[in-house]
Order: C-alpha cells, then structure tokens, then sequence
C-alpha cells in the first residue's frame, strides 16, 4: 500500500508516521496562542522534525468544539508565510489544515503536499478539485456535523460501522472527481461529532477500518475526552495520548497527529517492536 502526495510517496508497511502539528492559532484548545507569528511557528515545526517528525500540519483555523470560523484571508495570512518558510527551509512533508479550497490551494502552491480535511463530509467538490488538480495528498476525515454543532448530541447506531460506511462513499466521491485512492489517507475523526463512548469504541475498533486499503490515520493528542475519562487537564494528558499511539500502532494504524512528537516516536518504536515479536 502508497499513500501518494505530489513528489512525495510513503510505502507500506513501514514504521508508524508521526505528524506533528503546528498551529498558528490563538484559540486552538491545546497550543493557542503559543506561536503567534511566523518566525515562532517555523522555529516549533523545525524542532518537532528534528524529533522526528516526518510530516508537519499546519492550522490557521481552531476547529475545537464550538470554535469560532475565520475568514480565508485571516487564515491565509496565518499559514502561507509559515509553509513557505519552511518549504525553503526543510525537506520534512508539509500538511496543510484546513476545510476551505482557497486556502488549501494557496499552501500547496506555497509547498504543501497533503491537505489534511476535516470537512470531508461537505457535498460541494471545490476541494476535491484542487487536491485532484495537484495532485495532493489527501486526509478524509469522518465529523458529524461543524465544529460549532459537533458535540451538542452526537449519535450513531453503531459507530464504527458508520465511519465506516462514510469512508466507503467518501472513497467513491473522491474518484468521481479525480482524487485517486493513492492519495488519500482516512481518519476517523476521533473527538469530532463523537461522545466520550464514541472515541472509545472507534479506538477499540481501529482494526476494523484497515479492510479499506488505505492508511489510518488517528488524532488522539491530548483531546478532551481523555480530560473526560480521566479528569486530567490539557497539559496533563500526554501519558494517555502516548497510550493510545501506542494501541493505534499496535492495532495497524499508520499515522498518528500529535503536539508531543519526540516522545510519542518513543512510544511507537517501543510498540512496533512488541508487535514485531509478540
């Protein structure tokens, strides 16, 4: 299995893909505020892939529950300046976060090479278009709903089958307007339109979504949920968000998004070891 993104192809299987993210955001839930200009934002995303970071994603926009939308400009002159940077600067593989095509289009002229979509369960095929047009890795992710309705009663049958069944049509899209399957990597949207049950369950099922063919890929770090099982704060969750990178590799998930990278690298190379001897 390829997961294709403009120059850049990551075969399967190999060891678990760490992305770090970078967001340059004063409202994101668990580094707001922390690089507020670009100088900042490029010094934190050179660090995390000197710790080993193989693709870095780069957010204008918070998408935590209930977040306030900013508009393209806002969020273009956040994110631009910091992926052309560091596109001059670094060879590591460049993701840009976003839902709107205007800005996705503008960081992968600038030297993005994934577009890493929440929005994946819009209908209209802007997006789509311009990841098609270049070409671009793809990450489908599964949200019920916005990120300002997500968490006001999310419900499902049975979770896990509906991601599911959402990859299936979303693959199907994808192809119709011209993003082949090569380039598109699926995420499960862990903490996005899902209860505290929900993210439980679909990390449990992690196993389930490999029938696809293509790479999972799980964003768990330091997410409320945790805070909810565990009654720790945002800067306390790291131990739990290195468990759940490590049952995600041990369960054959194939890219995780965290803030902590040097120490979950450490975590996954311990647990692809144990399941290369278990």
């Amino acid at each position: 299995m390829r997961w294709t993104a403009r120059d850049v192809t990551f075969e399967f299987p190999r060891p678990m893909l760490v992305m770090g993210i970078v967001n340059t955001t004063p409202d994101s839930f668990a580094d707001g505020g922390r690089f507020p200009d670009t100088g900042s934002a490029v010094d934190h995303a050179l660090r995390l892939a000197d710790e080993g970071a193989e693709i870095i994603d780069i957010g204008g926009e918070s998408t935590r529950p209930g977040s306030d939308p900013v508009s393209a400009e806002e969020e273009l002159r956040r994110v631009v300046p910091v992926i052309g940077r560091l596109a001059k600067r670094s060879d590591v593989t460049l993701s840009i976060d976003t839902q709107k095509p205007a800005v996705a289009k503008a960081a992968l002229d600038a030297g993005a090479t994934i577009v890493n979509d929440i929005a994946a369960n819009r209908e209209s095929p802007e997006m789509w278009q311009v990841v098609a047009e270049a070409k671009a890795g793809y990450v489908c992710m599964h949200m019920q709903g916005t990120p300002q309705s997500m968490q006001v009663k999310p419900s499902y049958d049975d979770v896990v089958r509906e991601v599911r069944d959402f990859f299936d049509e979303r693959l199907a899209r994808l192809t119709e307007h011209g993003v082949g399957g090569e380039q598109v990597a699926l995420d499960p949207g862990i903490g996005f339109g899902k209860n505290l049950e929900h993210n439980i369950t679909l990390l449990g099922g992690l196993n389930r979504f490999t029938v696809a063919e293509r790479p999972i890929l799980v964003g768990v770090s330091r997410k409320s949920f945790i805070g909810k099982l565990l009654g720790t704060p945002t800067d306390d969750r790291l131990p739990a968000s290195l468990a759940c990178a490590a049952w995600a590799t041990a369960e054959g998930a194939h890219v995780v998004r965290v803030h902590d990278v040097a120490d979950t690298v450490q975590a996954v190379r311990m647990a692809e070891a144990l399941k290369r001897n278990r």
